[in-house]
């Protein structure tokens, strides 16, 4: 797959099979092309070239299996909406967008976001919540989907440590059970803890595979270039094994 802004490449002849049961970071430099990489495998953003297949089908035929939670710095949260009603948002796709939201739906809603330790603010306005609060009711309204396949474009980044915690344990229990999940993750410190493979990115694909053997400080190097400063504690890490 290959995608041009304004007939500029921003990432280049992409050839990646993401395993399934999974939690799979992609990583890379600011400009890299990973949140674009999301956006293209959702029809988001056009691509010059390539398909993107889910489960062996085309995307447009595998859509109701597919959950997205976007940056959090790109959506509107002074829209007039409660945590409850942007977490029932994920179920239209079952309700219809023109039929009123049940009892039935509002209790899935309601249990989505207990999942992630926001229950008790099912009514409150999202403008009202904090930042790690609303990137919690996002994440909460693609579970309520049931998808099998996650893509998340940065959903640890500016997060209080709570929220960063809560966000482990969801992305651990979709793992558990079967659910493959993508995430653009920008802090290498916890790229090893967090994640079982690595798609490391720069413009073009830099390297793939299990975390054990992929996210190495040569391949760190190979995808950062020059910006050294910021891979030295991380090669002191991986070094030290630890």
């Amino acid at each position: 797959m290959t995608v041009a802004y304004h007939r500029r490449p921003v990432i280049w002849d992409i050839d990646y099979d993401a395993p399934a049961g999974e939690l799979i970071a992609i990583v890379g430099p600011n400009g890299a092309g990973k949140s674009t990489l999301i956006k293209a495998a959702l029809d988001l953003v056009p691509k010059v070239s390539g398909e993107v297949h889910v489960f062996g089908q085309p995307y447009e035929e595998q859509r109701s299996r597919v959950a997205y939670v976007p940056q959090r710095t790109s959506v509107d949260w002074d829209f007039p909406v409660s945590a409850q009603d942007v977490v029932a948002m994920g179920l239209y796709g079952k309700i219809g967008w023109f039929w009123p939201v049940s009892r039935k739906w509002r209790k899935e809603a309601r249990e989505a976001l207990d999942r992630v330790g926001l229950a008790d603010f099912a009514r409150r306005q999202i403008s009202q919540l904090s930042g790690g609060q609303q990137q919690r009711v996002f994440l909460a309204r693609a579970l309520v989907q049931q998808a099998d396949l996650y893509l998340m474009d940065e959903p640890f980044a500016g997060v209080d440590a709570a929220t960063e915690r809560a966000i482990l344990q969801v992305l651990r229990d979709l793992r558990s059970t079967g659910k493959t999940a993508l995430v653009v993750h920008h802090d290498l410190q916890t790229v090893a803890d967090y994640f079982d493979h690595v798609l490391l990115l720069n413009m073009r694909l830099v390297a793939s595979g299990p975390t054990t053997e992929v996210f190495t400080e040569e391949n760190l190097r190979r995808t950062y270039g020059g910006r050294l400063a910021l891979l030295d504690q991380v090669g002191t890490r991986l070094a030290e094994g630890q």
